[in-house]
């Protein structure tokens, strides 16, 4: 298969070798300094695309894309308002796109998990809960993509939570306390080298539940990426990550 790398970041270059040692090629290698290469002709080349470049440039990457024909893994987070608009653009072109917060294949069981545990605790409303998720500091968005899915995955299961507030560490954000009782907290904390760690804490006056996932290195995204890419260079639409993995 061949890969186009859109953002040639520290991402970018463990997605290149781990594509390497799959038997992959790396036919073109975006990043700020050859953007003039990032050309209709030049991702024509490719099989696919890879996306992990910034919230300022996945737009123009993916349209670029759907322009030139070619599949597109997005792993850029931070745009995910634009989800239908995109979705639309990918139709309406015949395309292919699939996008995630997370590609890592702890974090997808761990999505799943989320989603069961939430639907147990429904029948428990003396727990409240909340999302603790802690990231490097040269991370760009706040809260993590990755919160806001297993945020996502609490609100659709759990009756007491309507929407998610976020509180950024050390950010210009509202204090603690004014968080309604139907509101679910996501703490960010932004820590030097913490590739990710994102916790789902239940609460009660006579104990607590900690469900948590922990990010040794950015392998396991990476490799995700790599897996989403075999998986989608045949298919055509618009898909999110669920769609590869079978938890049922």
């Amino acid at each position: 298969m061949k890969i186009a790398l859109l953002g040639y970041g520290k991402m970018g270059k463990i997605i290149e070798s781990i594509a390497l040692s799959r038997q992959h090629q790396i036919v073109l290698k975006i990043d700020k300094d050859n953007q003039h290469e990032l050309t209709v002709e030049n991702l024509q080349q490719a099989d696919v695309a890879i996306e992990f470049s910034t919230p300022g440039t996945v737009l123009d990457n993916i349209n670029l894309c759907l322009e030139a024909g070619v599949p597109i893994v997005v792993g850029t987070t931070g745009w995910h308002n634009m989800l239908a608009s995109v979705q639309q653009k990918c139709q309406d072109a015949g395309g292919t796109v699939l996008y995630g917060t997370n590609f890592s294949v702890g974090v997808n069981i761990f999505f799943h998990v989320n989603k069961l545990l939430a639907k147990i605790m429904n029948n428990y409303p003396y727990y409240d809960v909340q999302v603790e998720e802690i990231h490097h500091v040269q991370k760009l968005d706040s809260p993590s993509g990755t919160a806001i899915t297993i945020a996502e995955g609490i609100l659709d299961n759990l009756d007491a939570k309507k929407e998610w507030v976020n509180i950024l560490t050390g950010g210009p954000t509202p204090e603690e306390s004014a968080v309604t009782a139907d509101q679910l907290l996501i703490e960010s904390h932004r820590i030097d080298s913490v590739p990710g760690t994102h916790t789902v804490i239940y609460d009660s006056e006579v104990d607590t539940i900690e469900f948590k996932h922990t990010a040794h290195n950015r392998n396991g995204f990476a490799l995700g990426a790599v897996l989403a890419a075999e998986w989608v260079q045949d298919k055509q639409g618009f898909y999110s990550v669920e769609d590869m993995f079978n938890f049922q």
